[in-house]
């Protein structure tokens, strides 16, 4: 009886360990088999999805477009731009004047800057006047009660100023000033780009002696330029 009890348990463990060995088979065929639906249903997914996208993308090209004005001129004088203003205005063309500030070079100020007291700048001035220095007292900035010394265009005059200072027992500062030109375009609407065609702008160049045209966002032009 003991040898039968014994080989019983024996099979037991081997039907055991058998049946461990074959179970998990089916959960990996199930899985493999679910992924590679789900794999299947990711790319018609895509694929669907490039037929949208050019459909996005064409509602803000067209806006970008329609953001672009034609600009006619770079007059010095206003009068010329209104005159141009008025002829397209006539041909039932929307088109308004537009001042634009441009840097035309560079001034470089020489100056001594603010000292403790209105008086004591006066003093300072009087000395300066009495050693044939040009020099006059600056009332309004930030460099109120300074003294300035003179504005150059070009800094070799600056410095040459600024050693004379210096030799004289002063300690002058320089500070350089954006000469800024003003010019005036026509700014053409978008919806009414398409009117002024090539005729009229020859026409327009023959009795407006250096206009010029190009195009540019019609918003935020810092220079047609």
């Amino acid at each position: 009886m003991r040898w039968l009890f014994l080989f019983l348990l024996v099979l037991n463990l081997f039907y055991y360990v058998w049946h461990q060995q074959q179970a998990p088979l089916r959960p990996k065929e199930v899985e493999t088999l679910s992924l590679y639906k789900g794999g299947q249903q990711d790319i018609r997914l895509l694929s669907e999805s490039d037929n949208v996208q050019p459909r996005r993308s064409a509602a803000p090209a067209a806006k970008a477009e329609e953001a672009v004005c034609l600009f006619l001129g770079g007059f010095d004088r206003e009068e010329q731009a209104r005159e141009v203003e008025q002829r397209l205005i006539s041909l039932d063309i929307a088109a308004t004047v537009q001042p634009v500030d441009a840097a035309a070079g560079v001034d470089y100020w020489v100056y001594l800057a603010p000292l403790a007291s209105r008086e004591a700048s006066l003093r300072q001035l009087k000395e300066l006047q009495a050693r044939k220095i040009d020099s006059y007292i600056v009332t309004q900035g930030d460099l109120v009660n300074g003294i300035s010394l003179g504005i150059f265009p070009r800094l070799d005059s600056a410095e040459s100023v600024m050693q004379r200072l210096r030799d004289a027992g002063y300690e002058p500062f320089l500070r350089e000033l954006t000469r800024a030109h003003r010019d005036y375009w026509v700014r053409v609407a978008p919806e009414s780009r398409r009117l002024v065609d090539d005729p009229l702008l020859e026409q327009l160049s023959r009795d407006f002696s250096g206009l010029k045209h190009q195009l540019m966002q019609c918003e935020g032009v810092a220079s047609p330029r």
